[in-house]
């Protein structure tokens, strides 16, 4: 009988596990923790969430709601963990991190069809059926013997988490409740500040010292998680064009706009802990209580987490993988979650899925038939395949589907058009070339 080993517990590799094993495919998930973490790893369940808790926004119009809507569609653990474990967010959807590993984590270690291995993997096996997704920190023996198999270097990036502070030591006679734009409940605490609040910050920032970076590599920062300080320095303003924009945003008390406005976001369903919206940072943590405390009603703010730095490495997929996020020299051989290139939790989580559904199609000889690239899922399959020459990560965006034959001028009817095409593209797939029963236990 067939049997896939799977290196990486994250959501990737849980994804992965979890289709296979549904279909009556053993399973052999190698996971190094609890005997070994990473610099950025702390929790000893599998699939820990560790830069934010939220998994964005909700709306099917939007490039997040429509990913998480096609992982619905393919069965997504993920999906299916979020809904048990939200935490009131407004319109984007966020978790309770420890429940939602804990919930993920019960499905795979009861699944009869899933043999779990506590060990660090030094190399790659020769096993015929493999998926590699060990994510972004994957250990310096694997990631040289991935680089030796391949012959390209490793490329590397920056990530960082966010602090998190006590809901009680927030003077709240300072900040207020609101969403933006009014859209979604009024989950997010703001913290408006004046010009002159918002330069003396700025000036703090950008002149804090930061921690050390020890064995890491010169900077090469990716946008999506890029630290508040070197966003920071990239110019006077680019903060309020960025995780301090107050656009939309109103003082419910007094209806005045702010300058700049820092935004909390709920850690758990009771409200006890607040994270710092985009402040993902590498400052010393001495500096980060200093700076953090000039933004109003954060002066004697309690962080039961500071924020922290930590080395991502990716492989040069589109010269190794192609679309089905199978190894081009191997076809048994497969990639998923950020090692490939995909940047976001619920990318990483959809990669599992497509490395899952392939395989399980090789073993089952099944003609393997692409996503359709109007789908979100697809269209990263494609970008992380397609050949360029300076391949970067990639979240999900409507910038990477293929544009609508008609024109629509509005933004947000276009979205919602290119999610309705996404949607149906992705079930007539389904009903013409799988006839998968996702839902089966």
């Amino acid at each position: 009988m067939s049997k896939v080993l799977i290196l990486g517990a994250g959501l990737a590799g849980c994804e992965a596990a979890l289709i296979l094993a549904k279909h009556n495919i053993n399973v052999e998930l190698i996971e190094m923790k609890p005997k070994k973490f990473t610099p950025a790893h702390h929790n000893p369940n599998f699939a820990e969430l560790v830069c934010s808790n939220s998994l964005k926004s909700i709306g099917i119009e939007t490039a997040t709601g429509l990913l998480k809507e096609e992982m619905k569609l393919l069965g997504s653990v993920t999906i299916e963990a979020a809904n048990h474990t939200r935490v009131p967010a407004g319109n984007a959807l966020a978790v309770n991190r420890e429940h939602f590993s804990q919930y993920i984590t019960k499905q795979i270690k009861e699944h009869p069809k899933i043999q779990i291995h506590t060990k660090e993997q030094v190399n790659l096996p020769a096993t015929d059926y493999c998926i590699v997704a060990t994510g972004p920190l994957t250990t310096p023996t694997l990631s040289n013997e991935i680089e030796e198999l391949f012959g390209e270097e490793n490329f590397k990036f920056f990530d960082a988490a966010s602090p998190i502070v006590t809901s009680e030591s927030l003077d709240t006679s300072k900040i207020y409740f609101a969403a933006r734009y009014n859209k979604g409940e009024a989950d997010y605490l703001n913290c408006p500040l004046t010009e002159t609040e918002y330069n003396d910050f700025q000036n703090a920032l950008i002149n804090a010292e930061t921690a050390s970076l020890h064995d890491f590599e010169v900077p090469n920062f990716f946008f999506g998680c890029m630290p508040i300080e070197a966003m920071a320095k990239k110019g006077h303003q680019t903060l309020r064009f960025g995780p301090l924009k107050p656009v939309g945003i109103r003082n419910p008390q007094t209806n005045e706009n702010a300058y700049a406005i820092v935004q909390l976001r709920k850690e758990d369903c009771n409200g006890n802990l607040f994270n710092l919206v985009g402040f993902q940072t590498n400052l010393k943590w001495s500096e980060q209580k200093r700076v953090f405390g000039l933004i109003p009603g954060l002066k004697n703010a309690e962080f039961v987490r500071y924020g922290v730095m930590h080395r991502n490495t990716f492989i040069n997929s589109p010269k190794i993988l192609d679309a089905y996020f199978r190894t081009k020299i191997r076809p048994t051989l497969f990639f998923a979650g950020q090692i490939t290139g995909v940047e976001g939790y619920l990318e990483s989580a959809a990669s599992g899925i497509v490395a899952g559904l392939n395989l399980m199609k090789i073993i089952q000889r099944k003609r393997l038939v692409p996503l359709p690239q109007t789908t979100m899922i697809g269209a990263l399959a494609k970008y992380i395949s397609s050949e360029t020459k300076d391949f970067q990560p990639m979240n999900s965006n409507m910038g990477i589907l293929p544009p609508l034959k008609m024109n629509i001028k509005s933004k947000k009817e276009k979205y919602m058009a290119l999610s309705n095409r996404a949607i149906k593209d992705l079930t007539n797939w389904d009903k013409e070339c799988c006839h998968f029963n996702f839902t089966q236990k």
